[in-house]
């Protein structure tokens, strides 16, 4: 079914149509934007939607320089032959046509891309064209063998022509007019006075418009004229013979129609693309039922437009009242215009939008006097609102603008309630203005009417064009006249006149109004308080990640600075050891790697404190056990038991039953190097720990000490490998047997850890 043309003109449609026109690159697609209508197709709306997508956001389509050449095909096909610039056009048209084909293809993988398969191949009239004509539509030399042979030879033939002439120019010069060779009908000629024409022997080809002059062509060159002229038809021949063939390839691209059609709706698509963004319009959703709704929504054709939210579903008619200019029937248009451009595959001026599909719009919008047909405003609006009565249903949209007027309030009020009765039966849903009391009132007690009104500033008579839903609107025409200057008993005597009844719904729809007006201040006071706060929260959470991010920079600065310095003593300690394999420098380098390890064990961090557990007694940890009156290390941890080695002896105490020896230091958990103290040739006992290593790593580390204190003369050392099952300690000493720089070695006092200890004697 087609939309009203009428009602389509009413709601300014034809404004946006000439807006999409404007944005079409090709001639083709501005015609199908000014003759594009609504659809009631939902499924056909939801694909051109998904084409305006594609055109958004997956491939830009440029179609510039692309032409109508609809009329071209038809000529060629009447079997007329095309000019060369026109065959140009045509070419460049179609090559065009097949590189959006391919540009689509590469980009889109929506509909664009099905729509693009119906463009055809013309790639072989195109290489034909191109390669036989020049950039000015002229045919080029190499178009056919027979046209270079006969342009190789018009040339020479020329200069021969105009050579011979030129001999002769001095013997003529007295007879001639101006001393040149010219060129007349296609034939070299001298220019020759008109009194003195006999003397010169030859053909009068031509004379000047003034009669002083005559064109005469000599006899020495008219048979080289002849033959230049017969060259020239030859060649005019071949040159029409090659038009004429690439007219015929032009006629015979059946696919050229359909190739021009697909081009007109692909810019089509393009202009809607582009009418989108200029407008910031926003894809509608299509909905089933007749729900409407339509938040931030604006008239497109406005400039700087309020936008409303706007609303019909279970209020299936809206009743907008208040004063004229209030931006009324601007509301009106709003709803129509986003109704008809959802329906003809384009996106409106909202936010966002929920929409049926319908089946038409049914306007009565304007007046529409007519002297001839006898039609006053008021029969005009009645004329239209048959109309809107004879096809309201669940599926239309009813758009009727000053409801009621024209005739007596009364009489008018009476049938402007009637006709919402009617419609409201017939499910219809829609958006009425009008300015009669009564249908206030009617609108507060009837179910799936709603009062609304346009605001406006009485203290600046203006309207704010806000849209207040659940509100009628007051006309302010007293208001008003008060403030255009009437006098003060005219408007008391029409106060009188109002009633009381009239007066008291103004009051009432006033105390309204400045109820709204303080909800409002609340609402946005409660909105700032809100908004500030959500501030101060962003500000707090940019402030946390701000500091996040440096705790992060500070900790990669320290991991950075940490692996420079690992490096760097990971180095020197290979230059140290290389230099060890000197035996004069040995004592020194072994001095240097002591210092070494010793200004490591003083730079590393403190461990962080562990937050799971306060309790500083650990594995290793040495205690006192006042039960036994004696001291000893912590072997095993199990729960709130303590397994002690005191002396040979192993036993389960209470954690509680033990105390911390403050004056020993506690044993680093399993790491991976061995731990070994000692700074200096002294007394007391070297000791390396190598308790959980690996046996390899071990005995590693055991070399390394011995070289390190054989080369320093300290002895013994306390090597601590722990008992387990006595792997480590076992190859250990294995090793131990086999070092020259080892004199003895064996276990340690039961008290000072038996056999987990093993003590070395180091050679001196």
């Amino acid at each position: 079914m087609s939309f009203d043309a009428r009602a389509l003109s009413a709601l300014d449609f034809p404004r946006v149509l000439s807006a999409l026109a404007e944005r079409s690159a090709t001639t083709l697609g501005a015609e199908r934007a000014r003759a594009l209508r609504p659809s009631d197709d939902a499924g056909r709306i939801a694909r051109e939607l998904d084409e305006v997508e594609d055109a958004l956001f997956g491939v830009s389509l440029s179609l510039g320089g692309i032409q109508d050449i609809r009329d071209l095909h038809a000529r060629a096909g009447e079997g007329r032959v095309l000019a060369g610039q026109e065959l140009l056009n045509a070419a460049y048209s179609l090559d065009g046509a097949m590189t959006v084909k391919r540009a689509i293809n590469a980009n889109s993988r929506g509909p664009l891309r099905e729509l693009a398969v119906d463009l055809g191949d013309h790639s072989e009239l195109v290489r034909r064209v191109l390669s036989a004509l020049d950039r000015d539509g002229g045919v080029r030399d190499d178009a056919s063998p027979r046209l270079r042979d006969l342009r190789k030879r018009i040339e020479p033939l020329r200069g021969r022509i105009r050579e011979r002439l030129a001999a002769t120019l001095d013997k003529w010069a007295d007879v001639l007019q101006e001393h040149i060779v010219t060129i007349r009908r296609d034939r070299y000629v001298l220019p020759v006075q008109a009194s003195r024409v006999g003397q010169v022997q030859g053909i009068i080809v031509d004379a000047s418009a003034t009669g002083q002059t005559y064109f005469v062509e000599p006899a020495a060159v008219t048979q080289l004229n002849n033959e230049l002229t017969r060259l020239i038809l030859d060649e005019e021949a071949e040159v029409r013979r090659i038009l004429t063939e690439l007219s015929g390839l032009l006629a015979s691209d059946a696919a050229v129609p359909m190739t021009l059609a697909v081009i007109g709706e692909l810019d089509l698509i393009a202009a809607k693309a582009r009418l989108a963004r200029d407008w910031r319009l926003n894809r509608p959703e299509q909905v089933e039922g007749g729900s409407y709704d339509l938040r931030e929504v604006r008239h497109p054709l406005i400039e700087n437009p309020v936008a409303n939210d706007l609303a019909l579903g279970e209020t299936k008619l809206l009743l907008i009242t208040g004063p004229n200019m209030g931006g009324k029937t601007a509301t009106i248009k709003t709803l129509g215009l986003a109704v008809l451009m959802h329906q003809c595959g384009m996106y409106v001026a909202a936010a966002s939008a929920r929409l049926p599909v319908v089946r038409d719009v049914l306007v009565d919008i304007g007046d529409e006097q007519s002297i001839e047909a006898s039609l006053s405003t008021f029969a005009s609006h009645l004329k239209h609102l048959r109309y809107v009565l004879r096809h309201a249903a669940p599926d239309t949209l009813v758009l009727v603008d000053e409801l009621g007027s024209g005739t007596d309030p009364n009489e008018g009020a009476a049938l402007a309630q009637a006709l919402i009765e009617c419609l409201l039966t017939q499910d219809a849903r829609g958006v009425i203005t009008s300015h009669l009391s009564p249908l206030k009132l009617f609108a507060l007690e009837t179910p799936g009417l709603k009062n609304a009104s346009m605001g406006f500033d009485v203290d600046t008579l203006a309207p704010t064009y806000a849209l207040q839903v659940g509100q009628p609107g007051r006309s302010f025409a007293l208001a008003i006249a008060q403030r255009m200057g009437l006098p003060a008993d005219v408007l008391g005597r029409a106060e009188e006149l109002l009633g009381p009844d009239a007066g008291l719904m103004e009051r009432m729809l006033e105390g309204l109004e400045r109820e709204r007006a303080d909800l409002r201040a609340q609402l946005d006071a409660t909105a700032a308080a809100r908004r500030d706060a959500e501030a101060e929260l962003g500000r707090v959470r940019a402030e946390r990640e701000t500091l996040e991010a440096r705790r992060n920079e500070m900790l990669a600065e320290a991991s950075q600075k940490a692996e420079s310095l690992y490096a760097d003593a990971v180095e020197r300690v290979r230059t140290l050891r290389a230099r060890a394999q000197e035996d004069s420098a040995r004592p020194r380098v072994m001095q240097e790697l002591r210092e070494l390890r010793v200004a490591a064990q003083k730079t590393r961090p403190a461990p962080a404190p562990r937050e799971d557990r306060g309790d500083p007694i650990r594995v290793g940890s040495s205690v006192d056990v006042p039960a036994y009156n004696a001291s000893g290390q912590v072997l095993e941890l199990r729960g709130d038991d303590l397994v002690v080695q005191l002396g040979v002896m192993k036993v389960g105490v209470k954690r509680r039953d033990v105390r911390l020896k403050q004056e020993a230091k506690v044993s680093a958990p399993k790491t991976r190097g061995p731990r070994f103290t000692g700074t200096a040739p002294t007394a007391a006992l070297k000791e390396l720990q190598l308790r959980g290593m690996g046996v390899e790593e071990a005995v590693e580390e055991l070399r390394t000490a011995i070289l390190e204190a054989h080369a320093l003369k300290e002895t013994p050392l306390r090597v601590v490998h722990g008992k387990g099952q006595g792997v480590l300690r076992r190859l250990l000493r294995e090793y131990l047997k086999n070092d020259k720089k080892v004199e003895s070695f064996h276990d340690a006092e039961p008290n000072q850890g038996g056999h987990g200890v093993t003590i070395v004697n180091i050679r001196r």
